[in-house]
Parts: C-alpha cells; structure tokens; sequence
C-alpha cells in the first residue's frame, strides 16, 4: 500500500467544517503556550513475535503551558463518554477541578510505562513532592494499537515517554501516523493523530479553542464526512473491522472558565464525535479531558481564590460550545487525511483515506466544488 508523501489537511481539500473560523494555524497550538510533542516508534515487518516487533506505537504529549504544572495548575475536567479504558488520574481531575501534570497519550498496555516516566519527570522538577507536601497526580490516557502493533510487547519506554515531553513543541502539531497515533485505525481506515482550532467570538474574540485527538474509533460503514454518508459509498472495499477501538478528546482553551463550565465543554465532545460517526460502541474507551490556561491555580495558595470566569448563559458561552463540536469534528478528519496507509504485525493492514475519491463523492454531493 502506498501513499503520497504529502496528503491534504481537512481544509486544503477544499472542505470546510462548520462556521467558526479556525486559528491561524488550525491546532491546539492556537492556544497560547500549549505545545505538543511526539515520539514515534516503527519498527520490523512481517509475523507478530511478541516482545520484537513488528512496532507500530508510541507516545503522544500535550503540556497545558511551558511552567511548572505542579506549582502552576489548570483548571481541569473530565467527561467519561464510555468507561472501557485504562486512563489514570482521571478520578483527581474530578474531584478537584485541576490538573496538575502533563497529559500523555500512549497504548493500552504502556500506560504504566508513561505514569512511571510522567511521574519522574514531575518529581525531578519538584523537590517538594512526597515529602513537603503531597504527591502528583500523572495523567495518562491509551488508545488499543494492537491491530497493527505488538502491543504485548511494550516497546514504549521511559525514554520515549521522556522524549515527547521534553521535545514539545508549540510551534508544530505533525498529525496521523505519529506519537500515540501510529498505529491507530478509525471509521476504517487507518487513524491517529489529529488537531483543529476555532477562534471565539464575542467579548473573547481575540482568545481560542483547541482540541488534539487520539481517533482510534469506528467502523467503515459509519464514517461522516461534511455531513455525507462516506462510509457507506466506500463500503465495497471490504474493510476488515478492527476490535472496538477508543478515542482521547484533549480541549484547550485560554477563555476563562471554571472546572464545571469545562466539564460542560467536555461533554460537548461527543457532538464533534457523532458527526464523524462515533457510536461510543460497548467495547470503546471515550474519554474527553479539557483546560483552561486562563487563572492558573498556585498551589501554594491557601483560603479564598476569587476568580474572573464566562456567565453560564452568555453567547460568549454558546459560541465555547460551538468551537467544541467543530474543532472535534475537524481534528478527526484531520487525523483520518493525515494518516498514511500502513502495513502491520502478521500482515494487518489500514489503508490511508482515498483523498480524491472522498473529494469526488463530496463533489457529487455538492457540499464542494
């Protein structure tokens, strides 16, 4: 199976999804001082032979701002869409309303790897964890890549968790078959990595709304494109289903919110989802995790914390929960175009998005010219 070498993001194929305007460069980047990193790992063809390869993984990590988390947190919330997932820390983020570390994205089986890696990281910037004060909370979210990978392996180790977190970026988001991605399959075709924007309106005008998603979800015949049925006209390929699959939706913004507006942001996640095709289907881990960078929590602070934050019931917040469904929306397909045909273990395979026959459907479907 081949690709191009340079496949078209969602909007240079001439699509446009919904009708907020997307950040100048279209990720979660958008929001001031988030950076993304990466560390990829491919590896071996051929037979699976547990514990060498074939290696289709890796790590994916998005820091909320370049600070110290632990010292300078979020505000955080987390919407369990379906429970079928390994994630931790989500039950702190919960209960408190913050979130405190890095989130890393990886496999099922190498959670443990990435908690044990994120949780060093943050105790080598944090003197006063476990003994001065109290312990952190890593949070870690997986998708299942065991269709194209030796998953049983555990081929991530602490240096690729480290790697992606010292690596971020908040300049470039590479998209598809990268970091956690890279051996991720959605709606069919092979999956990963994928990131959009929207800048808000009204009197947060000049702030925005991104979202990176870990898209690992679906069957072909489900797939949602502009609002058309794509899957179903694509459906004589006769691709082969993969095991219920997962999704990690991570949202950030710099409007000022609090934990609840954003639980309330979260939700909205499953919209986005829904228009691309997701039915949240039994086997299937769904999580969304959103932040705000805007009033950062000291935790050194005690007593009262008086905080600036949207009415419930403004426009303003109306307009948040659009950039929601759109951005997500967006982010899949994203991830879906990005992602290149790739040949796993045993031979399994996940061919790549057929850009020109999606872009021919969409014509004849008058949605673009």
């Amino acid at each position: 199976m081949s690709s191009p070498s340079k496949r078209p993001r969602v909007r240079e194929a001439g699509i446009e999804i919904g009708s907020l305007s997307p950040g100048p460069k279209n990720s979660i980047l958008d929001v001031p001082g988030v950076a993304v990193g990466h560390t990829t790992l491919v590896e071996g063809d051929g037979a699976l032979v547990v514990g060498k390869g074939p290696v289709r993984t890796g790590v994916t990590a998005v820091l909320p701002h370049g600070g110290n988390l632990f010292r300078e947190k979020v505000r955080g919330a987390v919407h369990v869409i379906n429970g079928f997932g390994k994630a931790t820390g989500l039950a702190q983020v919960q209960e408190l309303g913050v979130i405190e570390t890095p989130i890393v994205l990886t496999n099922t089986l190498s959670v443990g790897t990435a908690w044990d890696a994120l949780c060093e990281y943050m105790l080598a910037q944090n003197e006063e964890i476990g003994t001065t004060t109290g312990t952190v909370n890593p949070l870690v979210a997986e998708c299942n890549d065991g269709y194209l990978n030796d998953i049983r392996g555990r081929h991530v180790k602490r240096e690729h968790v480290l790697s992606a977190l010292t690596g971020a970026s908040t300049e470039v988001c590479p998209e598809g078959n990268v970091g956690a991605g890279t051996g991720m399959s959605c709606l069919g075709f092979k999956g990963g990595i994928g990131t959009s924007s929207r800048r808000l309106t009204g009197d947060i005008e000049d702030r925005f709304l991104g979202v990176l998603v870990l898209a690992n979800f679906g069957s072909l015949r489900d797939l949602l494109i502009a609002g058309v049925p794509v899957g179903a006209l694509l459906a004589d390929r006769r691709v082969p289903d993969a095991p219920p699959g997962s999704v990690v939706v991570v949202i950030g913004t710099d409007a000022p919110l609090s934990d609840r507006q954003l639980g309330r942001i979260a939700r909205r996640a499953q919209a986005g989802l829904a228009k691309v095709g997701s039915v949240f289907s039994n086997g299937s881990g769904d999580f969304a995790i959103a932040f705000s960078t805007e009033g950062r929590v000291s935790h050194s602070s005690q007593g009262m914390i008086v905080e600036t934050r949207l009415r419930d019931d403004s426009k303003e917040m109306a307009a948040v929960f659009r950039a929601t469904v759109e951005a997500v929306e967006e982010a899949v397909l994203n991830a879906l175009f990005a992602a290149k045909s790739m040949i796993g273990r045993d031979g399994n395979a996940r061919e790549g998005l057929p850009v020109d026959e999606v872009r021919s459907i969409l014509v004849s479907r008058g949605v673009i010219k």
